[in-house]
């Protein structure tokens, strides 16, 4: 009873209690990537997989929220020129925010920027060791730049975080069969 009565005032004090942080330091993330880890399916991860990238995405600053908002509607309208400004202002100003450097970098790739992309996968990694989001990324300009083995790597280490995702499980196998290939 008196357990019951602790975690009923804890719980009305976290609702009380101004927000956290929202981005790769969110007390909420741990329990996050416990969830994802063990979910069952795709279409059970999907949210859980949501719902941290909600909180990556967030930094809870007037300026840093509309600098990604904007970057992202320039990526997605083929204007990297005003995406590349928005996202470098936004590591710049936030340089310990992991998915300003995050969304660089996957613009970077999209222009075909291995080097640059790489280095802000891993300033992003460094921050948010968990992102599963740059660590596929990784695996994928490594693919690209025809380094199998680093790409397999990339892809099994985002796997580790995230087994429900189809884009590098696809890939782990493709890159196994390749590199079975290159061993006979």
């Amino acid at each position: 009873m008196v357990r019951a009565a602790a975690s009923l005032v804890f719980a009305c004090l976290l609702l009380l209690a101004p927000a956290a942080l929202a981005d790769q330091t969110d007390a909420r993330l741990p329990d996050l990537f416990a969830r994802l880890k063990a979910a069952p399916s795709e279409a059970a991860a999907d949210p859980i997989e949501a719902e941290i990238w909600n909180i990556w995405t967030d930094a809870e600053d007037a300026e840093l929220d509309r600098l990604m908002g904007e970057g992202i509607a320039a990526m997605n309208a083929r204007d990297p020129k005003t995406a590349l400004e928005d996202f470098t202002k936004l590591t710049r100003l936030a340089p310990d925010f992991a998915e300003g450097w995050n969304k660089r970098a996957t613009l970077l790739y999209l222009l075909g920027q291995y080097e640059a992309s790489m280095a802000d996968i891993d300033r992003t990694l460094a921050l948010e060791p968990r992102h599963f989001g740059a660590l596929s990324g990784l695996g994928l300009i490594q693919m690209t730049l025809e380094h199998d083995e680093e790409a397999l790597d990339a892809f099994e280490r985002a796997l580790a975080i995230h087994p429900q995702m189809s884009g590098p499980r696809a890939n782990v196998e493709l890159l196994k069969e390749r590199l079975k290939g290159k061993t006979i």
